[in-house]
């Protein structure tokens, strides 16, 4: 279609959109379909946090903003990554998107030529590679296995390195497999950062807040203060405070590329929503004893789909550290076939089976690049994921 940009053809609409899609037509056409697909908490925006973008609607906080985030909410941003990374960033050194993919692809379109390089663990967030495609970059994906708790390896890392790397992206917790990088492991990794100045750090710490078992969370910048001249690490109000519809994400790093990617938003989309931003600060500044709460059902929730996951004939259920998402290999459904007589290919025919078979609507591993494996959100009800985890075990008992 001669009238489409060629950049497009490098890139694929997001699987994981589009299973909570299927899911949603599927319901509405009836069937009893239980969607494990999308990564959002099911719990409530806090009604403090309502309450203060009731606030600013009331108080005429509807205009313009500076174009990537009002004063008070950089200011909000700073305390946090002072009091909870130990990072010292001043105004200028902060930026604010709609949501967190937006602040990740201005940093990627303001600094990647064509040809970079972009190391990227895998599995990965689905839109990584993409996003580095569409500014013409080169995704260089590093297998992770199961056998190395789905995180990257010093040693896998220096070889991944040649001299076209600009960037290579960590998420801890990571999407989707729920791992998370330990202090000494984040150290191993940034040790042989050090040794090679021209690759830049790009974190995306959505998942922070989200962690079990007495994890501690940490962050590059924090590990390394070597490397906090060349970090972007990058949060937001997303995941912890329930807030996936607000779309507000920032980070903090270099003035120099905060500039550079405050110009790129300036053509882009412009400022945030302004009632959006007058709840993030809430959500920074306010009460965070309803985080912890929260934990606590996300544990339950875990505890309890790995346990029955790990009963599914064919399946092997690890135990992620954070997040609200697991990642099950299925290699042991691969090779049988369905009651209807179709064999099992791959993680993309398991998880149709799913779907057509018993109504669980989960995303194939091979859309975050490592098979055969799918991940499951269990950012949905107790009864819900009970529910799910014992039609999945139907399912594989059926396979022959």
């Amino acid at each position: 279609m001669p009238f489409i940009a060629d950049r497009l053809d490098r890139i694929k609409p997001s699987p994981t959109i589009a299973v909570t899609s299927k899911a949603r037509e599927l319901k509405a056409a009836g069937r009893d379909v239980i969607g494990l697909g999308a990564g959002e908490p099911d719990f409530d925006t806090p009604d403090n946090i309502k309450a203060a973008a009731i606030a600013a609607i009331q108080k005429g906080e509807t205009k313009y903003t500076d174009v990537d985030g009002t004063a008070v909410l950089k200011k909000a941003i700073c305390a946090k990554f002072k009091r909870e990374n130990n990072l010292d960033y001043k105004p200028e050194q902060i930026t604010v998107g709609t949501g967190g993919k937006q602040v990740l692809y201005n940093a990627l379109a303001a600094t990647l030529n064509a040809g970079d390089e972009v190391i990227i663990p895998a599995p990965y967030w689905v839109s990584y590679p993409d996003m580095v495609l569409l500014c013409e970059g080169k995704p260089v994906c590093v297998p992770c296995g199961e056998n190395s708790g789905f995180k990257l390896r010093p040693e896998d890392l220096e070889k991944a390195i040649t001299p076209k790397t600009k960037w290579i992206i960590l998420n801890s917790p990571s999407n989707p497999t729920g791992a998370a990088y330990t202090r000494a492991e984040l150290k191993a990794l940034t040790d042989v950062l050090v040794k090679h100045p021209h690759v830049w750090v790009m974190t995306d710490d959505m998942y922070e807040h989200l962690v079990y078992d007495g994890f501690e969370f940490a962050t590059p910048a924090e590990v390394e203060p070597k490397l906090y001249d060349r970090t972007l690490t990058v949060n937001g109000v997303s995941k912890a405070y329930c807030m996936t519809g607000w779309r507000i994400g920032y980070a903090g790093g270099p003035a120099t590329l905060i500039k550079q990617m405050a110009k790129m938003q300036s053509q882009s989309t412009s400022n945030p929503c302004s009632i959006s931003q007058a709840a993030a600060v809430e959500a920074l500044s306010g009460p965070q004893d309803f985080i912890a709460r929260h934990n606590e059902s996300f544990k339950a929730r875990r505890d309890m789909v790995v346990e029955m996951l790990n009963k599914a004939p064919g399946l092997r259920c690890h135990k992620p550290e954070g997040a609200f998402y697991v990642y099950p290999s299925c290699a042991g459904a691969i090779g049988k076939t369905t009651p209807q007589g179709k064999r099992i290919a791959t993680d993309d025919d398991f998880v149709t089976y799913l779907l057509e078979a018993e109504g669980v609507a989960a995303v194939q591993g091979s859309a975050f690049g490592l098979s055969p494996f799918f991940r499951i959100s269990y950012a949905t009800s107790t009864e819900a994921l009970r529910e799910a985890c014992t039609r999945i075990i139907r399912a594989c008992q059926a396979l022959k």
